[in-house]
């Protein structure tokens, strides 16, 4: 089942164990279960304290549970834990063993101290690069606090499951049998939800901060270039991030990244973080700003004000808020999100499998997400608003040769259909008879580009027609004090690389401002 390379890595980690575990299993007379049964072998010769065994009476098979010997299971994996999600297993038998976990000691003190009972379910696909953060986070809580159990289910091998209770976007969590969220959470926001006081006691702290002298908005590549580059001139610098890494955690591949030859976007979010942590910084995760408030001269402090409640100050600002997706604004996209209209092909895909569906958008991403698609659905339909693709020539040299793929141009996208539940089709208008058509399918994911996050800012800072912040070549705004970078601004060319650099120029005018209007601290 396993390599030797990887047998041998796994090996290492396995030593770190500090007690013995059992790897119960919940199996059939399918393949699967074969495969699975194969995998948990494996992993029981590497270590003298993992032990198997096969008498699980889990109501999923193939499944298995992971539990301190002695101790009952808490963590269940529904499936075969490969792909994305084998660091999720790994880092199960580690905790579950008694090592450690990555985490402060404030957030573990924290975790213990929640009471109450939480069973986690997280509906997943192996494909899903969003998905390993969800069952890591839940897991976690489970292998700290005996009050919480976590469950992940692989979506393509359990579909009954997911078609019973109408799963059709991952990752999707289920605390106690009920909705809980869907997308990419941190281990901090499950928290948050959960710990219903924890906002109020976050909001409390942020207030009582003193002044920095640089504070970034936003937690992407440009947010944590601004912030390196100013921390290591030395002076107070503070980050405010909604989610730190920004629209990088949905990025899938990374393969323009000068020197770095091919990563992914998670990985790439985390090395952002764990580089900004090395230095004095102070990262004020989960944060939304809300509002920025000048001073009336150069020099005054900006207040920025937050979703919470909180309100922080300082002597200058850095916006670095990045895009989000674009939606197409139809009747019935809102309605039917995450009940087949979709963003993330590689997250969402498996879940149609044998299905029909659309993409949204001629460009690279949908071409590219209409290639992906059609090795797993039955059909796809990618509909283009323009008279032909804009996508580049090789991407759709190869479409055209797939036999599952219809293409329509000129095309307006009218209307996504469904029963109430789900998505069932979906309506357009073509440009040059203005006939309306339908498409009967199962899923649409939407590829149309992105929006800038600049809406607090409309009569703050001078914005273009497109909503990006105007910036000259130092990353100054409209306005004294407070700079920009990366996604949000009219930086023609959205690109990682890009945004790095123009953090680094907007940090490094935010200090020419500083050391210009007042002594930094």
């Amino acid at each position: 089942m396993l390599d030797a390379a990887i047998k041998g890595q796994l090996k290492a980690y396995l030593e770190k164990l500090q007690r013995p575990i059992q790897l119960v299993a919940s199996l059939d007379e399918s393949s699967k279960s074969e495969e699975l049964n194969n995998l948990l072998l494996d992993i029981a010769t590497l270590s003298g304290k993992v032990s198997v065994s096969n008498l699980g009476n889990a109501a999923y098979r193939p499944s298995f549970s992971i539990a301190a010997l002695g101790e009952a299971p808490r963590i269940e994996f529904a499936g075969i834990p490969m792909g994305h999600e084998f660091t999720s297993l790994v880092l199960a038998l580690l905790q579950t063993g008694g090592h450690p976990p990555k985490v402060d000691a404030k957030t573990i003190e924290q975790i213990r101290a929640i009471e109450g009972k939480f069973h986690f379910e997280v509906f997943v696909s192996l494909s899903c690069h969003n998905c390993p953060d969800v069952v890591q986070a839940v897991n976690l809580l489970a292998a700290i606090n005996p009050n919480f159990s976590a469950t992940m289910i692989d979506g393509a091998l359990f579909q009954n499951e997911v078609e019973q209770r109408k799963v059709m976007a991952v990752p999707s969590v289920y605390l106690n049998g009920e909705h809980f969220g869907q997308g990419r959470m941190t281990l901090e926001e499950i928290i948050a939800k959960i710990d219903t006081g924890a906002a109020e006691r976050d909001a409390k702290a942020l207030g009582e901060k003193d002044p920095f002298d640089v504070l970034v908005i936003g937690g992407g590549p440009a947010g944590a270039a601004a912030a390196i580059y100013s921390a290591r001139k030395g002076i107070r610098t503070g980050v405010v991030a909604e989610r730190f890494g920004g629209q990088v955690l949905d990025t899938v591949g990374i393969e323009n990244f000068i020197s770095v030859k091919a990563t992914e976007g998670p990985k790439l979010a985390m090395a952002l973080e764990q580089h900004v942590k090395e230095y004095d910084v102070d990262v004020m995760n989960l944060q939304k700003a809300a509002e920025v408030i000048p001073g009336n001269n150069p020099g005054d402090l900006v207040e920025v004000k937050l979703a919470s409640g909180a309100s922080v100050k300082s002597k200058s600002v850095i916006l670095a808020t990045g895009a989000r997706w674009r939606e197409m604004n139809v009747p019935g996209e809102q309605e039917y999100r995450g009940k087949g209209v979709a963003y993330c092909p590689h997250c969402d895909g498996p879940l149609f499998k044998g299905k029909r569906v659309a993409v949204i958008g001629g460009g690279n991403s949908g071409v590219e997400a209409a290639i992906d698609l059609a090795g797993i659905v039955a059909q796809v339909t990618l509909i283009e608003f323009d008279s032909k693709l804009r996508a580049d020539a090789v991407l759709q040299r190869k479409l055209f040769s797939l036999p599952n793929v219809t293409v329509i141009t000129e095309a307006l996208t009218s209307e996504v259909v469904g029963n109430g539940e789900k998505v069932t089709a979906l309506k357009y208008k073509s440009r040059n008879t203005d006939e309306i058509a339908t498409v009967e399918l199962d899923g649409i994911f939407v590829q149309i580009g992105l929006l800038p996050n600049t809406d607090f800012l409309k009569g703050t800072v001078q914005l273009t027609n497109r909503g990006e912040i105007e910036i000259n070549a130092r990353g100054e705004t409209s306005v004294p004090g407070v700079f920009a970078a990366g996604d949000c601004t009219n930086v023609p060319y959205k690109q990682i690389i890009i945004a790095m650099g123009a953090g680094a120029s907007a940090s490094l005018g935010a200090f020419d401002y500083l050391i210009r209007t007042s002594s930094p601290c």
